[in-house]
């Protein structure tokens, strides 16, 4: 039975909730202000502690710190009025593990506590060999057994402890952004920022504020001077994703930036010195963008110091299958679910499965089938369609739309099939499908934010 520590000085509203989480099964102590939590922290091991940011004594911020110090893994779950969301969103970057508003939600305030205890327990576990090691943000890096994974590890670890720039290469959805976090943590620069950048959902006039910050008047919409997030960053890493969609003269900016550690703000007259090291990833070979002409070669060999390949799920053999128990264990305590395992028709058509989407991909596939399962086990018709019919999969269109003759929902329906069409046969690699479907990244996300289209 799981131990909630809940500290809130309306006794009325601790009741209320040490009642409905009681029904669901947990073991709840409810304490009235900051000094009593402190005490019963230390008296008493908890799985997880609810608090209000408004206490008598200390503030639910300043709390926060006090519990890591003294159960250092204990996620903190920050109880707050909507006036105190800016309050709330410091108090995730001090450690709390996220925020409820007040009043709260009966539902969201069970989904919010089954997300921290998987989280905590999972950190804990060392099952079948898959471990999750914690990360900022609330992210954590899942990691294999198989003989690709092993590979990564070691170059992760051999990588992390130098200066050198690495470049990061892989599909969409097979961790590139964590194996980035992972150098990061494992660095000497642990203790500083990581920063992590988006270079294909930028316009090239946005790259450039972005990354090197801009001074008041500079272009139209510029009514202050803006930071850029290299001196963001500046003793730290910068994490700059899909590199190969920066623009050429971007590019020439970045060359400079990190060849003499200078950076100077558009609209700005001075040089600011930065220290910082880049890590970037990409879903396209640079040494061919090079060879095209796309990326200029110079860049490419200063950031090509080291240089990770991160092998596709497909290729990762028995791991596929452990992480699918793993996403299996998450998604029933983050829906209340208690689904055992595979049938043995569905674990063939797992590993069959190319899965185009990565371990992303693998994850929302089984939090579905979870949500959906009736029978204890996930069975076949648990799964979606494209995944036990591969190749044969009626579009989303003809599962989710009902005939219609309106010509504008047709044309919605159509484009939104291409997009996915397009995407699966470039295995999620959104710069290629921007560049078959002849629009640019940006709108290519739009469209697939407005059809809900994952990846």
């Amino acid at each position: 039975m799981y131990k909630v520590l809940i500290v809130d000085d309306d006794p009325t509203f601790c009741l209320m909730l040490k009642s409905y989480l009681g029904n669901k099964g947990f073991d709840v102590k409810e304490v009235f202000t900051a000094g009593s939590a402190i005490k019963a922290s230390r008296e008493s091991h908890f799985d997880i502690v609810l608090t209000d940011f408004r206490l008598p004594d200390i503030d639910g911020i300043t709390l926060i710190a006090e519990l890591k110090k003294i159960q250092h893994g204990v996620p903190v779950v920050l109880m707050t009025r909507y006036g105190d969301i800016r309050s709330a969103v410091t108090a995730i970057k001090s450690g709390a593990f996220d925020y409820i508003t007040k009043p709260v939600n009966p539902d969201e305030l069970l989904l919010t506590v089954n997300k921290a205890i998987s989280k905590q327990k999972q950190e804990k576990k060392n099952e079948s060999g898959i471990r999750s090691e914690p990360l900022p943000g609330n992210m954590s890096y899942l990691r294999g057994t198989s003989q690709p994974a092993m590979l990564v590890e070691q170059y992760i670890s051999l990588i992390a402890p130098t200066d050198m720039s690495v470049i990061i290469q892989g599909e969409s959805g097979t961790g590139k952004e964590y194996v980035a976090r992972m150098i990061h943590m494992k660095s000497q620069r642990s203790s500083k920022p990581f920063i992590a950048v988006d270079c294909g959902a930028l316009t090239n006039e946005l790259a450039a504020s972005e990354l090197f910050g801009h001074t008041r008047g500079s272009f139209t919409d510029a009514h202050a001077d803006k930071e850029g997030q290299f001196q963001q960053a500046n003793g730290g890493t910068l994490f700059l994703d899909e590199i190969g969609n920066l623009s050429y003269e971007n590019q020439i900016k970045l060359l400079r930036a990190t060849q003499e550690r200078k950076v100077r703000k558009l609209g700005g007259t001075r040089d600011v010195e930065v220290d910082v090291r880049i890590i970037v990833a990409t879903n396209d070979d640079l040494a061919a963008a090079v060879q095209k002409g796309s990326f200029r070669e110079d860049l490419f060999h200063r950031l090509n110091e080291f240089k990770i390949n991160i092998p596709p799920l497909r290729n990762r053999g028995e791991d596929i299958i452990h992480f699918a128990g793993y996403f299996l264990e998450n998604a029933n305590l983050e829906l209340n679910r208690n689904i055992i395992g595979f049938e043995n028709d569905v674990i063939e058509i797992i590993l069959k499965y190319p899965w185009p989407g990565n371990i992303r991909e693998l994850k929302n596939v089984i939090k579905r089938a979870v949500l959906l399962a009736t029978a204890g086990m996930i069975t076949k018709a648990d799964l979606p369609p494209e995944i036990t019919l591969p190749g044969n999969a009626p579009t989303p269109a003809k599962i989710f739309q009902p005939p219609t003759t309106d010509l504008k929902s047709m044309a919605e329906t159509q484009e939104k099939s291409t997009i996915i069409n397009v995407l699966k046969q470039v295995h999620y690699n959104k710069t290629k499908a921007a560049r078959l479907l002849n629009i640019d990244r940006k709108t290519l996300y739009n469209k697939m934010k407005l059809y809900g289209i994952e990846g």
